[in-house]
């Protein structure tokens, strides 16, 4: 029996599901400063050391909670992550999808490949939603608080996850299995069922790499910030996404209606593969 098609939907998290940065839902207020004065201090720390802007901010992270006496444990992260800001429809969005796939013989995953924190993520309301969260992540000692960066995610490992959902590997960590020679119709979910989700720059070579293999990628945009709306056109201009779409994700939404069609097209072209 042929198995049903799978359609994964990758998200971006911050600007793309968010309105904001995932740290400044608790975790920056927490450490006494506001949004702007930590990533200005973030962001000298990385253009000081020539550094990564990740673990820049991993440090900032760590070391700011540590000059306030905060202990930093998982579950501090994931309570963090209970007061994050969604975009209007987000919480409905994902059983909305599957069910229309469902209705059209399509299985539908959802998946977050994230520069921000893992932690954070899983702590948030949708997080069940995801089959699996890429993101960044901390390493932590016996009694579970934070340590070190363990997993630094930026624009370019962003890419490596896309080939690890392609052959079907949920490890940060696997070297070994994504770079195996696998033949195509052996790989879990081929990248023309990819549906890429974003909204900035270290999206980019997601949302390229989505599209020069069959896949589709999407720029969203705040509705209520106008620059935004312009990045993404530029993007579409330039031809590294295939749609633009407001970051609403009603029933009624484009987003909604862009991904409905994809999935009509992944299910008619399986349909068509299948006759001899």
């Amino acid at each position: 029996m042929k198995r049903k098609p799978i359609v994964a939907l990758i998200y971006d998290f911050d600007g793309t599901l968010s309105p904001g940065n995932m740290q400044e839902f608790g975790f920056i207020q927490a450490v006494g400063k506001t949004p702007a004065e930590f990533w200005k201090m973030s962001d000298g720390l990385a253009a000081g050391q020539d550094a990564s802007n990740v673990l820049s901010y991993m440090k900032m992270m760590f070391d700011e909670a540590r000059a306030r006496g905060i202990r930093l444990h998982r579950s501090d992260f994931r309570r963090f992550g209970a007061d994050i800001v969604l975009f209007e429809g987000v919480r409905e969005w994902f059983s909305l999808v599957k069910e229309y796939g469902r209705s059209r013989g399509v299985r539908v995953e959802h998946y977050i490949n994230s520069s921000g924190l893992k932690e954070i993520i899983e702590g948030s309301p949708i997080a069940p939603e995801f089959k699996h969260v890429f993101a960044s992540s901390f390493m932590y000692d016996d009694t579970g608080e934070a340590v070190w960066p363990g997993v630094a995610v930026d624009y370019t490992a962003k890419t490596q996850f896309m080939f690890k959902i392609n052959k079907g590997i949920l490890s940060a960590r696997d070297t070994k299995k994504v770079n195996e020679s696998i033949a195509d119709e052996k790989k879990r979910i081929p990248f023309q069922h990819m549906i890429y989700f974003g909204d900035g720059e270290t999206d980019i070579p997601c949302m390229k790499l989505a599209t020069m293999f069959g896949g589709h990628a999407v720029a969203v945009y705040n509705p209520e910030v106008p620059a935004k709306k312009r990045f993404a056109e530029k993007l579409r201009r330039q031809g590294r996404v295939n749609f633009t779409a407001p970051a609403v994700y009603t029933a009624g939404s484009r987003a909604f209606q862009i991904v409905c069609r994809i999935i009509d097209k992944v299910k008619a072209d399986s349909d068509l593969a299948g006759i001899d």
